[in-house]
């Protein structure tokens, strides 16, 4: 009995190989060894067989921890025996085929049922909406099986007939080089079937355009470009296939008061330079309605202060963010004859402070230069 070759040797690669090296040389094995382009060589189908083997084990996870560990008995005795025959191989890696070589395999055969296309609406949401949640109605235009007919597309009483082109497979040969190339019969575009009495209603489409009105839950916390999925409200199936999915897109009109940052809202509030110096109690606008805010003596431009939960909540966890307040100190554009004179004395004082300061540290500057 021929003892068989190192896997590892016979893909020509190392044991280390990723999944995508060992696909990358499986592929140009089979494409150099493949039966349809060398008839009736025996070597190069042993080449072909023996390549198939090695990566049906070293693509399977499992089976390469068996073999990287006890080897070719350790397969044999967890009940691997290789392929059977070509058929076996073809069956096994029908989708790798195709996707080296471009044709199909013919073993697997066509489905006249199809999946409905998704559809993508676009939906703008008023800020507070998108904060806390809502309710929208909207309207959507879609394919949906024909009640007539129910998707047939046949008259009432009538049944599709098989191809007589293709012969009912939806499929046509054609040589090509060393390959067979199958294609979609373009009589009846791959569905195998004719329909010789078609449905009035639908005229043999099995399908009609239809208007719908869709309810969509937003829950809150939504923010632009957030997507919501509504399944089975896409187009509808062919020859009872499932619906597709309806996408809803959503964009948050912006607020004349508030801005988003995540789950916190940031927001500005005026006060006069008299509050900013002396400090006071403020009402702030929330999500929620109006709020107390303490300003303490001595506020600054652009300080910020924050109110804890009262932003938005959280898609995640439901819980809200923030509500971040920037100060911004209104100076008076105009002042009575009282106001003015005030402001003045205000300003003669503080002139006089700051020219005390000034002294004070120039004298301690010449007493330190005595020194």
């Amino acid at each position: 009995m021929k003892s068989k070759r190192d896997y590892y040797e016979v893909l020509g690669v190392g044991r280390e190989a990723t999944d995508s090296e060992l696909k990358k040389a499986y592929r140009q094995l089979a494409l150099k060894y493949h039966p349809d382009r060398n008839p009736g060589d025996h070597e190069s189908e042993e080449h072909f067989k023996e390549a198939s083997e090695a990566y049906g084990v070293l693509s399977d996870p499992q089976k390469r921890r068996v073999y990287d560990q006890y080897g070719h008995q350790g397969l044999e005795g967890s009940g691997f025996s290789g392929f059977s025959g070509f058929e076996d191989i073809f069956s096994s890696f029908g989708d790798i085929f195709e996707d080296f070589f471009g044709f199909s395999s013919g073993r697997r055969s066509r489905s006249r049922s199809s999946r409905g296309a998704d559809l993508r609406y676009d939906l703008g949401l008023p800020f507070m909406e998108a904060a806390f949640g809502a309710e929208k109605e909207i309207s959507i235009e879609k394919m949906e099986p024909c009640a007539a007919c129910q998707g047939t597309g046949c008259a009432d009483g009538a049944q599709p007939e098989a191809c007589g082109f293709c012969h009912g497979s939806g499929q046509v040969s054609r040589s090509q080089g060393f390959f067979t190339v199958r294609t979609a019969c373009p009589h009846c575009r791959g569905t195998g079937q004719l329909i010789t009495h078609p449905c009035e209603t639908c005229r043999g489409a099995g399908q009609n355009r239809v208007h719908k009105r869709v309810t969509v839950k937003i829950p809150g916390g939504v923010d632009t470009g957030s997507r919501l999925r509504l399944t089975g409200e896409g187009q509808g199936g062919s020859h009872g296939g499932p619906p597709g999915d309806l996408y809803v897109f959503i964009r948050v009109e912006p607020h004349e008061r508030f801005e988003r940052d995540g789950t916190n809202v940031i927001c500005q509030v005026p006060i006069s330079f008299i509050q900013a110096a002396l400090g006071d109690t403020v009402a702030v606008p929330t999500l929620t309605g109006q709020r107390k805010l303490e300003i303490p003596r001595g506020t600054q431009y652009g300080d910020i202060f924050r109110l804890a939960k009262e932003g938005i909540p959280s898609l995640r966890t439901g819980q809200r963010g923030d509500q971040v307040i920037q100060v911004v100190i209104r100076t008076p554009t105009s002042l009575n004859k009282k106001q003015e004179s005030l402001l003045k004395e205000f300003q003669r004082l503080e002139t006089g402070k700051l020219s005390s300061k000034i002294k004070n540290i120039l004298k301690g500057e010449s007493a330190g230069a005595g020194l």
